[in-house]
């Protein structure tokens, strides 16, 4: 399987001297994070490479878009070695391009659930993207039959109120952005049951390592995104600070001015029941994970959650066990994993948190979407908005286990004292 891995790139350049190449440093920028792509066997791709380098390097696009382009890539890299497919595979019969046989083996997996029809229009952009660098560098045979360019007219109004039209390149190869019917939640996921949380918790606690178990644990119980919990360090712990209002509850600030990351740079805090807080504690302090500290790099040796390469974990890493998991938990009827997303634990959080806000007399609607708004770090209400939607259309309410909902039940009662 293909290897997505992170570089810090140093820039040189290539010199003469005394009739010898030499490789100087070069007075532009150095990157750190630059993706980089390598095969199964170890060999980069270094066409794929290429394109992420001129695009980082450019100005015009941040590097975290790159990063996001080239996890598309590495998908579709991974994709070409299962298949065992030429990238480069552009015969005449259109049914047998590689482009083509790829774009229906998303089509396929968006129908069947498997993939949100957002990412599946996406990753075929940023693989047409990669493949028109390709053209522009020579990096395949000229005049290989990979696509028909087509261009659509969009209208629009001015600032004046005046119609425009503008054009934009299209390909016969993109895929149209169409959702599925259905209330939907963040990322077009589902919560899952409390029965089917609390049996995969069980089976996570036996079967995988400790830390993806406490990831899905973290994930469920704070509905923390998943850059979130992989960015906590041992001082997010440390300097939590309690709820005066509801004892048993713990706040850890994220977001901007602090080490832990958040999605678009949202400022907040995530809301940790005191027996989550307390494993927490318990697993940064265990002879465990300070074996793996002693192998870290100095940056990262606070991390909370370490490889066991003693590396902090990235995508690429939680993808791999994300899947090993699901592969495993399949095998033992655990059906409802087949196509479980780690994204479903926040709905699942999300779901639970608003049900319960809404059942306890005296909260005003108004008050609920705020709270669950703040302790989910939504950017926007809409997204709030979502679950009482959400609620209004299913019968079914998340129930999770009694020890974390009385921690937040005690947070509604205080909710609705204050409406009172």
């Amino acid at each position: 399987m293909a290897q997505l891995e992170y570089i810090n790139y140093v820039p040189h350049r290539a010199v003469v001297l005394a009739q010898r190449v030499e490789w100087l440093r070069d007075f532009t920028h150095p990157l750190s994070g630059l993706p980089q792509i390598f095969w199964s066997d170890g060999t980069p791709w270094a066409e794929a490479n290429h394109w992420a380098l001129d695009k980082a390097r450019s100005g015009d696009v941040k590097l975290k878009t790159v990063q996001s382009l080239m996890k598309h890539l590495h998908q579709y890299a991974s994709w070409i070695e299962e298949g065992s497919m030429d990238w480069r595979h552009f015969p005449m019969r259109k049914s047998d391009r590689v482009l083509v046989v790829f774009r229906g083996a998303l089509v396929a997996a968006r129908n069947a659930g498997h993939l949100r029809p957002s990412t599946a229009t996406a990753r075929m952009r940023a693989v047409i993207q990669f493949y028109r660098h390709c053209n522009l560098h020579n990096f395949v045979t000229r005049g290989a039959p990979m696509w028909k360019d087509k261009l659509i007219v969009m209208r629009y109004y001015d600032s004046c109120g005046f119609e425009r039209t503008m054009g934009v390149l299209s390909t016969d190869l993109s895929i149209p952005n169409r959702a599925r019917p259905g209330v939907r939640l963040e990322g077009g996921l589902l919560p899952i049951s409390a029965s089917e949380m609390n049996e995969l918790l069980k089976f996570t606690s036996e079967n995988v390592c400790e830390e993806l178990h406490l990831i899905l644990m973290t994930g469920f119980f704070t509905g923390a995104r998943l850059e979130t919990i992989t960015t906590l360090r041992v001082e997010s712990l440390e300097t939590a600070s309690t709820d005066p209002l509801v004892p048993g509850m713990w706040k850890i600030r994220v977001g901007p001015g602090t080490v832990v990351a958040t999605k678009g740079d949202v400022s907040g805090s995530i809301l940790v029941a005191d027996q989550l807080m307390r494993r927490l504690m318990q697993y940064a302090y265990s002879s465990h994970r300070i074996k793996r500290v002693e192998k870290a790099a100095k940056e990262d040796k606070s991390r909370l959650f370490l490889t066991r390469f003693s590396n902090p974990y990235g995508h690429s890493a939680i993808s791999r066990g994300m899947t090993e998991l699901r592969r495993i938990a399949s095998q033992h009827a655990l059906k409802f994993m087949k196509n479980f997303r780690f994204h479903q634990s926040r709905a699942t959080f999300g779901t639970w948190l608003m049900s319960i806000l809404l059942g306890v007399p005296g909260i005003k609607v108004k008050t609920a979407i705020e709270f669950v708004r703040d302790a989910m770090l939504h950017a926007r209400e809409a997204d709030t908005m979502r679950y009482i939607t959400f609620l209004e259309h299913t019968r079914a309410k998340i129930e999770i286990a009694n020890a974390f909902s009385e921690a937040f039940l005690g947070i509604a009662s205080r909710l609705g004292d204050r409406n009172a």
